[in-house]
């Protein structure tokens, strides 16, 4: 301890010496040198020049609530803002930590720099050799071009590309010392270094001061449009107020673009203290149920001011229809508001207190109308690192909807009866004990469990469940089937049923979609405590388990637990209980005529056939015309078993013949689980022998862990090679044959087309990949 001591006295007086003499020779730092950017001077742009050099290079790792050291390179705020040594994703963090997101827990830099942040601009003289001597980001720079990656397939131990690895924030001051310890660490991290006029552009950008013109004036209808929207949000009437905060909770989190913008400018929905045609002035809360401190509260359009990254890009279209929908939905029914509700946590966290007055089918239509985005909240929403909801999920399974019927008037009731059981663990705050909460929340899921089985027996009693209770889009709207994959700790919803038939599936009704909502997007903080963050992973086991008890109502009764079995391989009969047993009953059979003695996989087809009408297939590989390159991918989506295993969890395909454009796939591996139940033993509850390997067309997913680049004559043989995997020796002879690695002199250029093609062939849903999960093997 008194070694450790002495050498943390040591540093810090290197550092303050460093300081001082930075301050000799450049001035002392003034933090508000940056709350005004400085133009550029003639024939320099930083949105023309120097963000698209930033996209391609750096925001493919600085982005989101997991960019090193909370540096964010996507906006210019964001680079001005600098770099922080607390880590946002901590799930043992014994108190709530102070909220730092960019644009709404500070207004200028110079308050960054009061709640801690570093700069990595000079914030001394503003003279060129300042600027670059005596900035983190020029420095970075220069140290790369001094020290590139060396010269091996594989990069040495000392670099730590761990996802948890320990944060590296140093300061001006510290620099010299970092740059002697880690010559190898400059910019950017782990990846080849940029080439020499990207570096010139960087450097002479720097050099001037980082300055900055500022956004680009939005298009006059535009503004027309976003001031039609607003009088919409912003109702005076007790009814408009309601369902405008219901509609802010459910898209607080949405990129909103106008169908008639072909530009396609992003806008985030906030609410302000400000009404409409004044600056806003934003409410900052960890959640958008928080109060807001103001009556009335005014919702408006802030512009997307980042750059657009796949981890957390939720498009929303907006455009009269959908403000016609709206009003069908919310305010054209003949019900009453006479009191708004509170913005007491405990109350606001349930949406079935806070928002009783307004229809359930209105509710319910709003979410699964849009699915796709209502579940990606939970796959890119605050859970951006995605391990609190995501090793609750199994790897790979498809997601239905209930369809309506009289069962949705009769919920009404009922939910109004149950509100108080189903209370969520937001209620808690974000400094949450996790014992004694977590024993009340599951007695009230027991308690729900069973009311719900009663209430669904007697409705049953004479409506018996049959494919008609499954929504089939009303004929039109590819939401009503969605595939859910996990990556380990991210994942991707897309529309369709891609792959073979999983393992397990989900049936979704209006409490179960509200609840997943209001847990892990409107009631998850990201910077809540470990109990918060506990409460949260434990109750989204029963999330998963009620989805999968609605499927299993459609089976033959003499077959459910038996199916259930097969799910729960080697968990407690408690845990199987609540799937389907005697706390989740339905005593009543199925009117499905089932013929087979595989129940699951021929409703599966059944459901398939069902919703054939609405299917979303530009995923499918039998949507492929060339059926030679459709055979060759699906002998590699037909490969099973332990091989996979040394497979990373999601493979950029890139396949190339002579005189086409390359063409792009995703190689998806599910990972085989006894269950998923434990929270602890996930990495003991594998098995091997059930992993499997969905092919489909184009890139899914954010965080690609590899990049296979493969001659067209190859693809099978790349197939042979994976079936044949049995050693990381074996991996390694792959990648050396197909992998683009982070050290691949070509890997910036494969990157570039790569992030074209993608950005291409999804204009709107489409945003930057991110870099930060590739492998070094």
């Amino acid at each position: 301890m008194t070694g450790l001591l002495s050498l943390i006295l040591i540093l810090g007086g290197c550092a303050m010496l460093a300081r001082q003499a930075l301050d000799e020779r450049f001035g002392p730092t003034d933090p508000a040198r940056y709350d005004q950017p400085v133009p550029p001077p003639r024939g320099m742009s930083y949105h023309g020049d120097v963000q698209p050099i930033l996209e391609r290079r750096c925001v493919v790792c600085h982005a989101c609530y997991d960019a090193p050291c909370q540096l964010k390179l996507g906006a210019w705020e964001g680079i001005a803002r600098g770099t922080s040594t607390q880590i946002v994703y901590d799930g043992t963090r014994l108190s709530e930590a102070q909220p730092s997101t960019l644009f709404v827990d500070a207004q200028s830099i110079s308050e960054w720099r009061a709640r801690g942040f570093s700069a990595v601009l000079n914030e001394r003289q503003p003279t060129p050799a300042a600027n670059l001597a005596a900035g983190v980001l020029a420095r970075a720079l220069q140290l790369k071009q001094a020290h590139p990656l060396p010269d091996s397939a594989i990069l040495p131990a000392t670099f730590d590309l761990s996802l948890d690895r320990a944060q590296q924030c140093p300061r001006i001051e510290e620099y010299d010392t970092f740059a002697r310890e880690n010559p190898l660490w400059g910019m950017p991290f782990g990846l080849p270094g940029l080439s020499p006029p990207e570096l010139a552009t960087l450097t002479r950008w720097l050099e001037l001061g980082a300055p900055f013109e500022g956004l680009p004036p939005l298009p006059a209808p535009l503004l027309t449009e976003i001031s039609g929207w607003e009088a919409f949000l912003n109702g005076s009437s007790l009814k408009e107020r309601l369902v405008s905060r219901y509609l802010f909770e459910h898209l607080f989190l949405a990129h909103l673009y106008f169908e008639s913008d072909g530009q396609s400018h992003f806008f985030r929905l906030v609410r302000s203290r400000t009404p409409p045609g004044q600056p806003i002035d934003l409410v900052a809360s960890r959640r958008p149920f928080d109060d807001p401190g103001v009556d009335p509260v005014y919702y408006r359009f802030d512009r997307e001011r980042e750059t657009i990254v796949a981890k957390t890009h939720m498009p929303y279209s907006l455009s009269p229809r959908r403000m016609a929908r709206w009003r069908e939905l919310f305010l054209t029914p003949d019900y009453r508001v006479d009191e708004l509700p509170s913005y007491a946590i405990e109350l606001a966290s349930n949406p079935f207190v806070t928002f009783r007055d307004l229809p359930v089918s209105a509710r319910y239509r709003f979410m699964r109308e849009e699915a796709e985005f209502t579940i990606m909240g939970f796959i890119k929403g605050p859970v951006c690192r995605g391990q609190v909801a995501l090793n609750v999920i199994e790897d790979r399974f498809w997601v239905f909807f209930l369809a309506d019927s009289d069962l949705q008037t009769l919920r009404a009731p009922f939910l109004d009866r149950e509100a108080s059981l189903l209370a969520l663990p937001a209620a808690q705050g974000s400094d949450a004990a996790i014992i004694g909460p977590w024993r009340e929340y599951a007695r009230r899921q027991a308690r729900y469990l069973q009311d719900k089985s009663a209430f669904l027996i007697q409705y049953a009693s004479t409506r018996r469940p049959d494919l008609r209770w499954i929504w089939n889009g009303d004929g039109e709207n590819a939401n009503a089937a969605l595939t859910v994959f996990r990556h380990f700790d991210s994942g991707t919803v897309v529309k369709g049923l891609l792959g073979g038939p999983p393992k397990t599936a989900w049936v979704v009704s209006y409490p179960l979609l509200e609840r997943i909502h209001y847990l892990l997007v409107a009631g998850f903080d990201v910077y809540g405590n470990i109990g918060h963050q506990l409460l949260t992973r434990l109750y989204m086991d029963f999330m998963r388990m009620e989805g999968e008890y609605n499927l299993l109502t459609f089976l033959p009764l003499a077959q459910r637990k038996e199916v259930r079995d097969l799910w729960y391989l080697g968990a407690s009969q408690e845990v199987k209980e609540h799937v389907y047993g005697s706390l989740a009953r339905f005593d009543v059979d199925t009117a499905i005529p089932f013929r087979s003695d595989q129940p699951l996989q021929e409703f599966y087809a059944m459901l398939q056939q069902r919703l054939a009408p609405v299917l979303d297939r530009r995923h499918d590989l039998s949507s492929l015309t060339d059926t030679v390159l459709r055979d060759d991918l699906e002998a590699l989506a037909a490969l099973r078993g332990p091989a996979l295993s040394w497979l990373p969890e999601l493979v950029v395909l890139r396949v190339d013949q002579p005189g086409q454009p390359a063409h792009y796939f995703t190689l998806l591996r599910n990972t085989g689980h006894r269950n998923v139940s434990s929270l602890l033993r996930e990495g003991r509850e594998l098995l091997p022998e059930d992993n499997t390997l969905t092919v489909v067309r184009g890139i899914l997913g954010s965080y690609p862990r590899a990049i296979y680049r493969v001659p067209r004559p190859e693809l099978r043989a790349l197939a042979g090679e994976i079936g044949q995997l049995a050693s990381e020796k074996d991996y390694r002879a792959l990648a050396d044959r197909y992998a683009v690695r982070r050290s691949d002199h070509r890997f910036w250029p494969v990157s570039d087309e790569l992030q074209a093609a993608h950005l291409q062939q999804e204009p709107i849903r489409g945003g930057l990949l991110d870099y930060n999960r590739l492998e070094n093997r």
